[in-house]
């Protein structure tokens, strides 16, 4: 069998799944933070195109992917399915490891898979400027590339320790026309209201997220995109697992477990819900959420509604939260920094569908210089903790021959500032305290 499997042209998928239908006792719907009611999508209009709103709440299982969409999309997509033969010999497993190789897109990341679609639907509805928050940066990338495409201006709020941490992400997002600003800002109400409080804050998700929806509201012919957490990013991250089903069957294979890191859950679950249908039907599919240690949304934080950024100017999401006003630590694995999950993930796994896992950053890092090594792509930070799943699924039992698939959702070759502190013995692993969890859970929204 052939290194790595590829699809022609004509083999990519020309819809995306949504798996919101197939999910059993369904979604809850978002709250109004004001009135505490379902929110429809008329409130929701003043920050988000129509086109995106109707699939944030759509019933339909498939929607087909726009033939401008598919344009762009062809410019690395179908992205190929690699067998990690190297690596499995270097474990000594008789397991077989599949990745799926979202690094080839043109700003390393599966990020553009959704950044063009969001940008495509605020261009056809006459608007013409974002406003967004990034992490480590990918999804700052991906979006200021796609506004690009499509005439639009962008304006990035970059994490401040990410700022600090990745001056190429700001290099690419520059490139492509964006402004990017370090937050917490003195360009927004809320950011100069952190800064006053702590003028030395390294930033969150959360905040940034606050400060790029300020910038939006208050700002003519501006909307607001999200890199990751609603239904449609998951339902555009969808074109990863579809093609994955088709290029396992072309190796006659199929996945036993399917593996990938969370942050807000995008990327694993754009490679998992695709197999969702036939766990359903009974095919016995382990799925694992990947997180960090030192940001553990899944696996200590609480399935409750909660806001999704630190301000509490989003809907009351139901998801897994560790708390709106969590701030986490500084490590390096931007992308995976954020307080809430998901929540079509949050739903999966309240519905025991997906089981997730937290890792430390330093067997992270441990796992993506063997996979470097055995397999000649450097993975980013938030990936390798994808790769640090896989491998522990691949060594449970050496001699038990089962097939994994894990999404490689990005390269590391922005990010070699991280394994510089790694390799100068800068890194360490960070537990968070019980204490700081229950006292961020302890100010969520009262509902119901």
């Amino acid at each position: 069998m052939s290194k790595k499997i590829l699809l022609r042209d004509d083999e990519m998928p020309t819809s995306w799944y949504n798996v919101c239908p197939d999910i059993p006792n369904g979604l809850q719907p978002p709250l109004d933070p004001e009135t505490m009611q379902p929110m429809g999508p008329e409130k929701l209009s003043a920050i988000f195109p129509m086109g995106l709103l109707e699939q944030e709440m759509s019933g339909e299982r498939h929607i087909p992917i726009p033939d401008e969409v598919m344009e762009i999309y062809r410019i690395w997509r179908p992205a190929p399915l690699v067998r990690a033969r190297n690596l499995e010999k270097a474990l000594g497993t008789k397991a077989k490891i599949f990745f799926k190789n979202e690094g080839v897109s043109p700003v390393g990341s599966h990020k553009p898979n959704s950044a063009v679609p969001q940008a495509y639907y605020n261009m056809k509805e006459g608007v013409k400027r974002l406003a967004t928050e990034t992490g480590a940066g990918q999804w700052g990338s991906a979006l200021s590339m796609a506004t690009s495409m499509f005439g639009l201006k962008c304006k990035v709020y970059m994490v401040r320790v990410s700022y600090n941490q990745k001056p190429y992400r700001k290099s690419i997002m520059q490139t492509f026309g964006a402004e990017i600003v370090p937050s917490p800002s003195n360009f927004t109400n809320y950011g100069r209201s952190v800064l006053e409080k702590d003028p030395d804050s390294n930033g969150s998700l959360g905040i940034a997220i606050s400060e790029a929806l300020e910038d939006a509201v208050t700002t003519e012919d501006t909307n607001y995109a999200l890199g990751s957490v609603l239904n449609h990013v998951v339902l555009h991250q969808s074109i990863i697992g579809l093609e994955a089903r088709k290029q396992m069957e072309i190796a006659g294979e199929y996945p036993d477990v399917v593996v990938g890191c969370c942050g807000g859950g995008s990327n694993f679950a754009g490679l998992a819900v695709p197999f969702v249908p036939d766990f359903l039907e009974g095919r016995k599919i382990k799925f694992v959420g990947v997180e960090p240690a030192s940001c553990p949304t899944m696996t200590a934080g609480r399935l409750a509604y909660d806001s999704g950024d630190t301000a509490g100017m989003t809907p009351l999401l139901h998801m897994h939260t560790l708390g709106h006003d969590f701030m986490p630590p500084g490590i390096h694995a931007g992308g995976l920094r954020y307080h809430g999950m998901a929540p079509i993930v949050s739903a999966l796994i309240r519905e025991n569908i997906v089981t997730p896992m937290n890792v430390h950053q330093m067997e992270c890092f441990e796992a993506g210089i063997l996979f470097a090594k055995t397999e000649g792509i450097i993975p980013a930070p938030e990936t390798c903790h994808a790769v640090r799943g896989a491998i522990i699924e691949a060594t449970r039992d050496l001699n038990e021959p089962k097939t994994i698939l894990f999404n490689f959702s990005g390269h590391g070759l922005i990010d070699m500032a991280a394994y510089d502190s790694y390799f100068a013995g800068e890194l360490h692993n960070y537990s968070l305290p019980r204490e700081e969890i229950a006292a961020s859970l302890a100010n969520l929204p009262k509902v119901g």
